[in-house]
């Protein structure tokens, strides 16, 4: 398939760059085709685990120079959207420094009582206490509002459970539909194009999951490649109501696509 058309990337991190801390082979000579071909790109996660600045630190550690504009995680998306309907909005908050420092940077209230919005992430530091008080902020009238519906995510040894399954606690407790902001929902595709000021048609999304990167792709109208390295497996693949535009083994295999259609 000819790669010419994709000028922009939106890729994903976990499964795509890494698996748990171990970086993926290829992850180099990857950056340095992006690069040397001129494409344009968004490091686009749904781990809303990390800071931005620690992801720029991570990946420069692996010999990787990105910018903080070049990386968009699901708390800065969350963050964003909130900032965009309820500037100033008070916020109980399950999750990690990735997220309370995406929502502190633009002055939301982190409070206890009289919640506007549970917004929850992916938290180390979970306990019954903060599931509790989030069922009672929930049922005092706040909305819920997720970072991502992922449920697991991939770690060195297997899978590891990821912040839909909170959701989904809340969800049993409470019966509210959380407001979800990263992938497979378009809010933080759609925030990539805008960062990258390009069109979804000029656009690949590269991602490692059906349910949430290669759907998340398909509602914003954005080409996709599904690649073999993390969650989804070419049967899965095979078998999937959703499909990707092209089906790629791992980064070698994109880097080589991508060197064959310089622009």
């Amino acid at each position: 398939m000819d790669f010419s058309r994709w000028r922009n990337l939106i890729i994903d991190m976990d499964g795509v760059l890494w698996e748990g801390q171990t970086p993926l082979p290829g992850l180099l000579p990857f950056f340095a085709a992006v690069r040397s071909t001129g494409r344009a790109f968004v490091l686009a996660t749904n781990n809303a685990g990390l800071t931005i600045d620690q992801y720029v630190a991570r990946l420069g550690k692996l010999g990787v120079a990105v910018s903080a504009g070049e990386v968009l995680n699901s708390a800065e998306a969350t963050a964003d959207w909130l900032m965009e309907r309820a500037p100033g909005a008070r916020l109980y908050v399950i999750g990690g420094p990735g997220l309370l420092d995406a929502l502190t940077r633009r002055d939301f209230q982190l409070v206890d009582s009289d919640v506007d919005y549970v917004v929850v992430g992916k938290d180390y530091g979970l306990t019954w206490h903060k599931l509790d008080a989030a069922v009672l902020a929930i049922g005092s009238g706040a909305q819920l509002v997720g970072t991502n519906p992922d449920v697991t995510y991939p770690i060195e040894n297997g899978l590891g459970i990821g912040n839909g399954a909170i959701l989904a606690a809340l969800t049993a407790a409470t019966g509210a539909v959380p407001i979800i902001i990263g992938k497979p929902e378009p809010i933080m595709y759609r925030q990539a194009l805008a960062r990258m000021q390009c069109t979804a048609a000029s656009t690949l999304a590269v991602g490692d999951r059906l349910d949430t990167d290669i759907l998340g792709a398909e509602r914003a109208g954005i080409a996709s490649v599904l690649l073999l390295s993390g969650i989804a497996t070419a049967a899965q693949a095979a078998g999937s109501s959703v499909q990707p535009t092209v089906v790629l083994q791992g980064l070698p295999e994109l880097t080589a696509a991508l060197l064959a259609a310089p622009g």
